[in-house]
């Protein structure tokens, strides 16, 4: 076997140069954010906002006041965008939401306090009414799957 000449040797070089950046880009890792920074104590029933990659999942959340859906829902929405921004993400890169209504009645209201929430190009989004809302007087749960620039980049 031939010993390498000075002509190939900048092709090796940069063939074992990207071989390491490759092994060097890490896979993602499922990361969990939490309410105030910090992992409770006791280990939660669910987590309620978790990243992968450039995705960021959160769970559905509801409130119950006020006791109107279409203030529930800009509640709600609020929260969302707090937590949205907590893990590096915003309404304007959120890319599917679930709506579950209590009653299908609430459609146009929530819908009057959803529009224009996520800029000029919302989400796709499903809306669906369920039989129940484990949180008594809450109207509305929505839960959202965003994009975030990569942490890695």
């Amino acid at each position: 076997m031939k010993a390498p000449t000075r002509r190939n040797l900048p092709a090796a070089l940069a063939a074992a140069g990207l071989a390491a950046a490759a092994s060097a880009q890490a896979p993602p890792q499922k990361q969990v954010h939490y309410r105030n920074g910090q992992k409770p104590d006791a280990t939660p029933l669910y987590n309620s906002a978790i990243s992968f990659g450039d995705l960021v999942f959160l769970s559905g959340t509801g409130v119950t006041s006020p006791p109107d859906v279409a203030g529930q829902t800009r509640r709600v929405l609020e929260s969302l965008e707090r937590r949205l921004l907590l893990t590096g993400s915003s309404m304007q890169q959120v890319l599917k939401c679930t709506v579950f209504l209590a009653d299908l009645a609430d459609y146009g209201a929530m819908n009057d306090a959803f529009r224009g929430a996520f800029g000029p190009n919302p989400p796709v989004r499903t809306t669906v009414a369920v039989s129940g809302i484990p949180a008594k007087n809450c109207r509305v749960e929505i839960e959202i799957i965003a994009y975030r620039e990569s942490p890695n980049a």
